[in-house]
This record gives structure tokens, sequence and C-alpha cells, in this order.
């Protein structure tokens, strides 16, 4: 098989290439900050939320705007919390 890949470059360098990105998938996925997943989730929830509640799209959004608020600034006073005990540490 190595050889076959030898023999035909471009086919060589693809496979390569792509059993190096394999590789390095686990430290890309570590170096992920976790918080990137939450911006879509907080969305979704407030949106699926939104829509247990209302009929009209207009409201929809409207209290799913301000259920992403309300999760938001929870999260933010949690890290505030976190950060403060930080520093009594």
């Amino acid at each position: 098989m190595i050889n076959l890949l030898m023999a035909i470059p471009a086919l060589s360098t693809s496979l390569i290439g792509a059993a190096n990105f394999v590789s390095l998938l686990p430290n890309l996925i570590a170096l992920t900050p976790r918080l990137y997943y939450a911006a879509p989730l907080v969305v979704v929830i407030s949106l699926v939320y939104g829509a247990t509640r209302h009929e009209t799209l207009s409201e929809i959004v409207g209290h799913a705007f301000r259920s992403i608020v309300w999760v938001v600034g929870f999260m933010a006073i949690i890290l505030g919390v976190i950060w403060a005990a930080g520093f009594l540490m």
C-alpha cells in the first residue's frame, strides 16, 4: 500500500495530509475554548423555550432575546463570583 501511495504523488500527499490533520484533531479540540459551544446552545435553547410559550414569530423572538439576556447575565454574575473568589484565595 505504501509503495502504491508513493507511486501516485497527489494521492499520497492528500492522504498523508489527511492523516496529519486527523492526528492533530485532538489537539485542536483541546485548544478550542468551551465558551464557543455555549453561544449556539444558549440561542437554540432560548428559541425553543420561547416557541413553547408563544405562537407568533415576533413574540418568540422577543421572548428568546429576553431569555438570552437573562442567561448571559446569570453566567456573567457566576463568572464574577468565581473571579472574585480567585483573588481571595
